[in-house]
């Protein structure tokens, strides 16, 4: 083993050796402990070994080898961000509108994943191994609005088992095409990738995609349009935009889900309006290392206000 690596201790209790060990050590992912163990990183009683599944070792002394992380593949570079708040163990980052959340093809820098490498240096735990902020959910780039990002292993499961329960409070405002009837409602369909064009979501058959459910309710109406309130009981890739388009009500500005071909334009200097008119403003969760209850806000971004203004004219 390498000298750089870091020596963790205990006892062994009961239930499968990589359980066992994952419990003594809560700061590491049972994932992340199965792939120490094949790489014959744990020595029980002086002995290495590597059967994850193992019951025998119940009330023996372990060791762990833990490599420092490896530097994560993006690079970190200095990108302004507002964050809402922040402690050793997660970030709430209010994203605005056009900022790419995670490098992929085509945006290789230049994303959020990029500006928490800068702002987090010498803060992150090594989130699999790789020293690199814990991304749990995403939104688009063209919408704006909180999200929360892990910082350490322990957040990041947790954050990740809220996220799988459905214990995370999404609250999403959109102005949408037309104004929806009722007032108030649930979308429930299936949701998964179109079959006509791979780039896009669609609602999908029953036995096909997966279970998607969102809460609307009317808060504003105007001459052809409607500002909505949307509550997310799952969190779907483009999830308010699939169902608003759904059920007649695409959203004002959504170039994928709409079929309307220019773009509103706002304000003195009819400003267009290309972007979906889709706020991530509200996030609520239980803290998953110190179990307190917290709930953060995020105001309307400027250009939805005057839209808004716009169609209140």
């Amino acid at each position: 083993m390498l000298a750089e690596n870091t020596i963790f201790s205990g006892v062994l209790g009961e239930g499968r050796l990589d359980s066992a060990v994952a419990n003594a050590l809560p700061q590491f992912s049972r994932a992340r402990i199965q792939g120490l163990i094949a790489e014959d990183a744990l020595r029980v009683g002086g002995t290495t070994t590597n059967d994850a599944a193992s019951r025998k070792f119940i009330g023996q002394r372990f060791e762990l080898s833990v490599p420092s992380p490896r530097p994560d593949k993006a690079q970190a570079q200095e990108i302004a961000l507002n964050i809402i708040f922040e402690d050793e163990h997660l970030v709430v980052v209010d994203k605005p509108a056009g900022l790419v959340v995670h490098p992929a093809a085509g945006h290789s820098d230049g994303t959020l994943v990029n500006a928490l490498l800068h702002h987090c240096k010498g803060q992150l735990s090594g989130i699999g191994g790789v020293e690199r902020p814990g991304i749990v959910h995403r939104i688009d780039k063209d919408t704006s609005g909180l999200l929360v990002v892990a910082k350490s292993n322990a957040a990041h499961e947790g954050l990740a088992k809220l996220f799988a329960g459905h214990d995370i409070e999404r609250r999403y405002y959109a102005i949408v095409s037309g104004v929806p009837a009722p007032p108030a409602g649930t979308v429930r369909t299936q949701i998964g990738r179109s079959t006509t064009n791979r780039k896009k979501m669609a609602v999908l058959p029953e036995n096909k995609g997966k279970h998607a459910v969102t809460h609307y309710r009317l808060c504003e109406t105007f001459a052809k349009t409607a500002l909505i309130e949307c509550t997310l009981e799952t969190g779907r890739t483009h999830q308010v935009r699939v169902h608003m388009a759904h059920i007649g009500h695409p959203l004002i500005g959504d170039s994928v889900y709409s079929n309307r071909q220019n773009p509103y334009k706002i304000g003195q200097n009819q400003s267009k309006f290309d972007r979906q008119a889709l706020h991530a403003a509200s996030l609520g969760f239980i803290h998953p290392v110190s179990g307190e209850s917290f709930r953060f806000e995020s105001n309307l971004p400027e250009d939805m206000q005057l839209l808004l203004s716009h169609l209140r004219l």
